[in-house]
């Protein structure tokens, strides 16, 4: 294989050259839509998280009242 010194001309054939734009273009436009779509799975993990987060707070909420419930019933207080 013959090595290219920078500098030197290289010469490509023009359709060549253009097929190569196309694909350097198409590669662009897939790279946008990749980090598109990387944009969009994050919105949704944020959303997801904070979700979770509420869910979680509720859940606490309820095994507390449970507890108390628990308590109230099966220890009551002395008279």
């Amino acid at each position: 294989m013959e090595e290219i010194r920078s500098g030197s001309p290289v010469f490509v054939k023009i359709d060549e050259y253009k097929d190569v734009l196309e694909v350097v273009g198409i590669i662009k436009d897939k790279i946008e839509d990749a980090r598109n779509t990387l944009g969009k799975i994050n919105e949704l993990k944020n959303e997801e998280d904070s979700q979770l987060e509420v869910w979680n707070s509720k859940l606490e909420e309820i095994e507390k009242k449970i507890e108390f419930i628990d308590k109230s019933l099966f220890q009551p207080e002395s008279l």
